[in-house]
C-alpha cells in the first residue's frame, strides 16, 4: 500500500512529465473517488468524461493490459480476449498495479504509463475514444483529476512514454446504439 508521501511524489512526477512535454492540462482536487459514479460532478466541472480504466492480465500474470473504454460501455472479458487472441483475461492484482503503474485501485490511469519504462503494460483503447476532444484522468491518485486534449494524449503523451494504443471494439450495452 502506498503512503501519502509516495502518492504525492507519484502525482508530482506525472504533472512534471506533462509540463516537460508541454502538455496543457487543467487539474482539480476533489474528495476520494472510488467509482465512476463518484466522478460525475468532476467530469461536469472539467467538461469531459473519465474513461473507465481497467487493469488486466493473462492467466499466467505475465502480460498486463490497461484498458480505456467509455464508462457507459460494459466490459466483456470474452470479447476483449478474442480480439487480443488471449485465452483468458482477468483483473490484475493491486501489487502489479503498484509495481508497474505506481497507483492503486480507484486511481488507475493511463498517466501511470510514465512509470512503465520497460513497456510491460499494453494499452488497449476502445475505438470510440479515438476522436475525443478532451479526456479526464487521475494523476495516479483518486483525490485529483485533470483534463487534457485527446490530441495531446494520443499524439504527444503516449509517444513520449513509448506506448502505442491497441485499438479494440467494446460493444455498446444491450439495446443501445453505437454513436
Amino acid at each position: 500500500m502506498q503512503d501519502e508521501t509516495t502518492i504525492n511524489k507519484t502525482a508530482s512526477e506525472v504533472l512534471d512529465f506533462l509540463q516537460d512535454k508541454s502538455i496543457a492540462y487543467h487539474l482539480i482536487e476533489h474528495p476520494p473517488a472510488l467509482t465512476m459514479n463518484d466522478l460525475a460532478a468532476v467530469d461536469q466541472e472539467l467538461g469531459a468524461d473519465h474513461p473507465k480504466n481497467l487493469f488486466l492480465c493473462n492467466r499466467q500474470k505475465t502480460v498486463f493490459y490497461l484498458l480505456l473504454m467509455p464508462a457507459d460501455k460494459l466490459f466483456k472479458t470474452a470479447s476483449v480476449s478474442k480480439q487480443l487472441q488471449v485465452a483468458r483475461l482477468s483483473f490484475a492484482g493491486s501489487e502489479h498495479l503498484e509495481r508497474l503503474l505506481q497507483t492503486t485501485p480507484g486511481a488507475i490511469s493511463p498517466l501511470g504509463l510514465v512509470f512503465d519504462r520497460q513497456h510491460v503494460v499494453q494499452l488497449l483503447v476502445d475505438r470510440s475514444l479515438r476522436d475525443c476532444q478532451n479526456m479526464v484522468f487521475h494523476p495516479c491518485i483518486n483525490t485529483a483529476s485533470l483534463v487534457v486534449s485527446g490530441r495531446d494524449f494520443f499524439e504527444v503523451f503516449l509517444p513520449a512514454t513509448g506506448h502505442q494504443p491497441v485499438w479494440i471494439n467494446i460493444e455498446a450495452r444491450s439495446g443501445e446504439a453505437e454513436a
